[in-house]
């Protein structure tokens, strides 16, 4: 905050994951789509504030990319990158995390992070 005690506007971090039922091209598309709606929607931000998103599936994902599915919810002109998790043992199955870099004025304490589809279990502390 500043100095008057209002929150100036920086880059916040907003982080989501989603479980998928299979590996299907369109289901991590509209996956991810709702993902990214609900992240923006919840935090009050605005596609033109987003400034990058890193998209990771965990290794049960090879039908398509995740960045495939940001560029069809309109994320056309923001840089996009997809990464593979670490395939660790007993670890949740066909996983979607997004961590998207937005400008925002919300303090990063009172960042929402979404989680959807049954991966609300990988963050149990953030669910109220």
């Amino acid at each position: 905050m500043s100095s008057t005690g209002m929150s100036t506007t920086g880059m916040r971090g907003i982080r989501g994951a989603t479980c998928l039922q299979h590996d299907d091209p369109r289901e991590m598309a509209e996956a991810v789509a709702e993902l990214l709606g609900e992240m923006l929607t919840r935090n009050g931000v605005q596609q033109e504030d987003v400034v990058s998103v890193i998209l990771t599936c965990t290794p049960d994902l090879t039908s398509a990319f995740p960045a495939a599915g940001a560029r069809a919810f309109g994320l056309t002109d923001t840089p996009l990158m997809c990464a593979q998790e670490m395939d660790v043992d007993g670890a949740l199955e066909r996983v979607v995390r997004i961590l998207a870099h937005v400008e925002s004025a919300i303090p990063r304490s009172q960042i929402q992070h979404v989680y959807l589809r049954g991966a609300e279990v990988l963050r149990q502390d953030l669910i109220p």
